[in-house]
Order: C-alpha cells, then structure tokens, then sequence
C-alpha cells in the first residue's frame, strides 16, 4: 500500500507543540473529513496540541463491489461479526506507530500522545494504541469496533491506557452493539474505559465534540 501521506495542524497558540493528537477517518473519507472539527475543540487556551489527520491508502473494497476507495484495510462482509482483512489493518496500525514514533522523536512525550479514531479508523487505533510499547495519553473510539480483539498482542506499557468509547444509538452502518462490544472487552481486559452514547447516526456531533474537547484536555492535564 502507498502512504498517501497526513494533514498536520499546528496548536492554534501559536506555541510549539508539546502534545499530539491523531485522528483516523472512516471508510471512504480522508484526513480533511475531521478538519473542520479541530477549530470547534473546547481545548484550554494554553494547550500546545499539534493535531494530525493522516489519509487512509486508496484500495478496493469488497463489501463496496471491489470499488476503489480511501481504506485503512479491505471489509470482506458487512456481517455483525465484521470480517475485515487483519493483515492490512495491521498494517495499517504499524504506519500510525511509525508516525507516533516521529512525534516523539521530535521531542514529544509519549504520555502527551492520544489515538482517535472513527468507524474504520476506529479499529485501526485500538490495534495501533494498544499495542504500542511506549505509554501514551489516551484512545478515543468512534463509532467503531475491536476488529483485532482476539489477535492483538497488548503492549504492557499501556495497559492501564485511558479508553473513551463514543458511538450513536441510531448507527446504521456499525451497529452500537459493537462499540458497547468492544468497550465490554477492554474493560474485561482490565482497561480503564469509559462509554458515552448520543442520539445521532453514523456521525459526529456536537455534544460529542465538547465532550472530546473537555476529555482531550483533561487528558493531558493528567500527562
């Protein structure tokens, strides 16, 4: 797969950053599709967060007729179960490590680091997040599922990682049953998790966003 590359937004203070938080889109989109969320991030006005938005590879999609799309890794059927292809997910979830490691090779604090994710990108952070041998900050999942839950090799140093799951209770396209699945699974993991749910569909929303905001910060206040 290529890399197509990210968007990276400087803190809005102007500061040097001394804290990151990436988010991976969904199925179909690309990095600019949570650009406009940034700005409206309740964020405290000292916070020197540099926010990343890396863009999925094109490949086809078998569940979209093979259509060749933006895709973190292929959805083989659209069954509750959510058979996806775990080999290019990992993937996938090595590429957004190799990006946390650039960050903190330029001197950001690991524990200063947070993994969102939304649908699709979603599952790709909880792999990403939890398996990476550095301690970070926190993962937020979106409207999304534990793709990996019964392959992943947890990293011990984020094994007390922050996990706040968000989903709607009118999605349609990943049915709530699966983030309220994949939170009861980090949680019978020992993880200190957190559900939040909303009346919306596939989306985000903008009680959700004050809410991202508020625990984006609190987050790391506590790094």
């Amino acid at each position: 797969m290529s890399n197509p590359g990210e968007l990276i937004i400087e803190p809005r203070n102007g500061k040097p950053a001394d804290a990151c938080f990436f988010i991976l889109h969904g199925l179909g989109a690309d990095g600019r599709d949570f650009e406009p969320m940034v700005p409206a991030l309740p964020l405290p006005a000292d916070a020197s967060v540099r926010v990343i938005l890396p863009h999925a590879p094109q490949m086809p999609v078998t569940v979209n007729g093979g259509m060749v799309m933006p895709a973190w890794f292929d959805i083989l059927e659209m069954s509750l179960d959510r058979r996806v292809d775990e080999p290019q997910l990992k993937i996938s979830a090595k590429r957004i490590q190799a990006l946390v490691q650039a960050q903190i090779e330029q001197g950001i604090d690991s524990r200063r680091i947070i993994l969102a994710g939304f649908s699709q990108g979603g599952a790709v952070a909880y792999e990403a997040a939890l398996s990476f041998e550095r301690p970070l900050g926190g993962l937020l999942a979106m409207s999304t599922y534990f793709a990996t839950a019964d392959s992943i090799t947890l990293a011990e140093a984020n094994r007390g990682l922050p996990i706040e799951v968000h989903h709607g209770n009118f999605d349609p396209v990943v049915p709530e049953a699966l983030g309220k699945a994949a939170y009861e699974k980090v949680v019978s993991l020992g993880y200190p998790a957190k559900y939040r749910s909303y009346p919306m569909a596939h989306a985000v929303c903008p009680q959700q966003v004050q809410d991202i905001g508020k625990w984006l910060g609190g987050r790391l206040e506590d790094s």
